[in-house]
């Protein structure tokens, strides 16, 4: 029985990141009935004006056909999130006959609540950029690194992409010949000077390497993407490849020990959610710690605003069901 005793009740939970924006409206029980969504709502990197607006469209379409006067709770989990945004989503809610705006909290406490149900913990992320934090009744307690790809980041996809670019670039202008553009093997070097270069063959290794440094500062952002390239190089055993991951994965375990104090680590972000050769290496520097996984965010904060209307047994066994991470 639930604390609320409201039968039909609608929780909504929201994940507003840096490249989209989901909803998801659960039943008590678990039960998605509407989830949808929508670009960018990091107010932050967009814009407050943006962020609202994809909020707004995800939330419309999540609540399509079904009655809004029936939300009891609602939580946003924001990337980038400035105090202003509770007031303007809660101007959203309104509009769309919800009697109460969101709660709104940073998008690392809900990454962690999407794999796990226990009240204590970390996170360890490393999708685009990289961070970890620890999380303590549910409320985030301490976060290390996560301070961009410009300086930090240590182990994300953009400074395994970075640190990818980087050795391609050395490598031609050490005078490695262009003919290894055109090397089949799943090798760093032509994975990642094909990935840029295309059919394009510069006359000499030098010009190679200017190229690649001309097309890396004019998308600064692209080097992310090559984490994928790193991966694959990696895993058929290209030793450059290989010493990169050993390297993201040394400097992601040190940034977590310097929050994590007990409880399940929870990995997130695309480079740990993936199976493959960094999450592999993370986890071996891990033995002795319970891992999970992030799954559906946006469940994940429909279940945080759900909690407090369910006794703790009710939580707990529910969650899976809110985050996908049982059937």
């Amino acid at each position: 029985m639930t604390k609320s005793g409201v039968g039909g009740a609608l929780v909504i939970g929201v994940d507003a990141g840096a490249t989209s924006t989901r909803v998801a409206v659960h039943t008590l029980d678990g039960t998605r009935v509407g989830y949808a969504r929508a670009g960018a709502g990091n107010p932050t990197a967009h814009g407050m004006v943006k962020a609202v607006a994809a909020v707004e469209e995800a939330l419309s379409a999540a609540l399509a056909g079904l009655d809004s006067g029936r939300v009891v709770a609602s939580l946003a989990g924001v990337a980038g999130h400035v105090p202003e945004l509770t007031q303007e989503l809660a101007k959203v809610w309104a509009d769309h006959g919800v009697a109460e705006g969101p709660r709104c909290e940073g998008d690392l406490l809900i990454g962690y609540v999407a794999g796990s149900a226990e009240p204590d913990g970390a996170l360890l992320l490393s999708g685009t950029g990289a961070a970890a934090a620890r999380i303590a009744d549910f409320r985030l307690d301490a976060v290390a690194d996560a301070l961009g790809w410009l300086l930090a980041d240590a182990g994300s996809g953009f400074w395994i992409g970075r640190a990818a670019a980087m050795a391609v670039v050395d490598a031609f202008d050490r005078g490695l010949p262009v003919t290894a553009l055109d090397d089949p093997a799943e090798r760093l070097v032509p994975l990642v000077a094909r990935d840029f270069l295309g059919a394009e063959r510069p006359d000499t290794p030098r010009a190679v390497a200017s190229r690649i440094v001309r097309l890396a500062q004019a998308d600064h952002m692209r080097l992310a993407t090559l984490a994928a390239l790193v991966s694959r190089a990696a895993a058929a055993g290209d030793p450059m490849a290989v010493t990169i991951v050993e390297d993201a994965a040394d400097r992601l375990a040190a940034t977590l020990r310097r929050v994590h104090v007990s409880g399940p680590v929870v990995l997130a972000g695309s480079v740990l959610t993936s199976e493959g050769p960094v999450r592999a290496a993370v986890t071996a520097r891990l033995p002795d710690v319970p891992i999970g996984t992030a799954r559906d965010a946006a469940g994940a904060a429909a279940w945080l605003a759900a909690r407090p209307l369910l006794e703790e047994d009710e939580a707990k066994a529910r969650h899976g069901a809110f985050t996908g991470l049982s059937p």
